[in-house]
């Protein structure tokens, strides 16, 4: 099990890529394995043929310990001692008798991203039926999607919301009528499915006027977590329980935000996103009030025993990414120094590579400020769980029309809810209430990012 960054103690085999028996060639892939914060692929040291497993799929290993045996490929078919049969053998392993391998077109495997690999396994793709869209022929988790939705019959057109309404609500999205744009099934039509069939339930002698039956006893489905599923559960239970959390919310006028994002993005020539505009916000915001950007330390350096608090000088802003994995938070370096154009494209890379399980441990590391944003998710105010030892997150919420009084006239404006949780260890409300103003103030005027 390779060693990857100096916090790395083990790590889980996600998929093997060769089967036991099979002929492998030195930098060939070999397994993929997960830390806790992402997952890699492995190459083969050697050629040679995998004799054996010792780890397998869904299992972890402490690093630098043996995960599988591969024989050298002269011990099957190039040592002057082996018998036809064992040349024989190894030529149907895939090595043929000068020692090369095999070049079967089964032997042959295209690259394969993490989350190709992953989403094939959730959907039941057969890798070796899809079309590979990136260099040399790579399978990216867009052809597998691809290939899985040319495979099953046309659905009814629905917005993610009423897509996952339906799924929890058990209504079948070919039996709704939309009523939104082009016949686009919206929540709404979803919620109206959904009544019909409770109606239709009680009609039938279910529910109202009914003896409930007793749920029926069925074995629970007991998931094991991956590591990083496993390390964030204990960070955030840490997390809780250590620091005295405090909420402060706020609500911020985004008609201006809205614009500023859609002119920067003409200037750019291709569209930026809200996130990136608010790691330049918040990255500002921190330069102005430093005591943000700090952190909890039990021990100071020239003082041990003695608890202080640390005021970082590098603004490196950690953005939440919901991955299949479960959530990681990579960091943007230098925040605080970079134009809005150079964060724009830094973090679309940085999310691109984190979601495709590529983001190196490094780059999940030693962040001093966090942003999570929900707002996709239509919520609006939530209280996020400070990212240790960093002494604050920012919770955004979706951008939504509410009614404000504007000029003595109530008018409709765009309006976002942001929620600020810190530790109250090492900054005080007072201070934590004007950093949130600050933020707020640059969201209703982002053009002061400029100045």
């Amino acid at each position: 099990m390779p060693k990857v960054g100096l916090t790395m103690t083990e790590g889980a085999i996600v998929q093997w890529h060769k089967r036991e028996g099979d002929f492998v060639r030195k930098g060939e892939l070999l397994f993929t394995f997960e830390t806790e914060k992402s997952a890699l692929d492995y190459e083969a040291p050697e050629s040679g043929v995998l004799v054996r497993i010792l780890v397998p799929e869904g299992q972890t290993a402490p690093c630098l310990t043996p995960v599988a045996q591969i024989e050298a490929q002269r011990a099957v078919a190039d040592s002057p001692t082996s018998t036809p049969d064992a040349r024989l053998a190894g030529e149907a392993l895939g090595v043929k008798r000068d020692g090369e391998p095999s070049s079967s077109p089964d032997r042959l495997r295209r690259p394969v991203s993490p989350r190709a690999r992953l989403r094939a396994g959730e959907l039941g793709v057969d890798l070796a039926q899809v079309a590979g869209s990136g260099p040399d022929g790579a399978v990216r988790e867009r052809d597998v999607l691809s290939f899985a939705q040319s495979r099953q019959p046309k659905t009814p057109r629905a917005t993610p919301v009423a897509q996952r309404m339906a799924a929890e609500l058990g209504v079948d999205l070919s039996c709704v009528a939309g009523s939104g744009l082009d016949g686009r099934i919206t929540r709404e039509d979803v919620e109206r499915a959904a009544r019909r069939q409770r109606v239709a339930g009680v009609e039938q002698g279910e529910g109202v006027g009914s003896p409930a039956a007793p749920p029926q006893s069925s074995p629970a489905d007991y998931q094991p977590l991956s590591p990083a599923r496993r390390i964030t559960a204990q960070r955030l239970a840490a997390n809780a329980q250590i620091a005295p959390h405090v909420t402060l919310f706020t609500e911020a006028d985004a008609a201006h935000f809205v614009v500023a994002r859609e002119q920067i993005g003409a200037e750019l020539g291709e569209k930026i996103s809200y996130n990136a505009l608010l790691v330049a916000i918040c990255a500002r915001a921190l330069r102005e009030h430093p005591y943000m950007n700090a952190s909890w330390v039990d021990s100071l350096p020239d003082n041990p025993g003695q608890p202080g608090v640390a005021r970082h000088s590098g603004i490196h802003i950690g953005l939440a990414v919901d991955t299949p994995r479960g959530l990681l938070v990579p960091v943007l370096r230098d925040a605080g120094a970079k134009p809005l154009a150079q964060i724009h494209h830094e973090l679309n890379q940085l999310v691109a590579r984190t979601l495709e399980g590529q983001v190196s441990p490094d780059e999940l590391r030693d962040g001093t400020f966090t942003i999570t944003n929900l707002g996709m998710f239509e919520v609006d105010g939530f209280t996020p769980i400070i990212n240790l030892p960093q002494a604050a997150i920012l919770g955004v919420g979706r951008i939504t029309k509410k009614a404000v009084v504007t000029d003595d006239a109530i008018v409709a404006r765009p309006v976002m809810t942001l929620s600020l949780s810190f530790d109250h260890r090492v900054v005080d409300g007072a201070p934590a209430a004007r950093f949130l103003q600050r933020v707020k103030q640059l969201i209703e005027r982002p053009f002061a990012l400029m100045v």
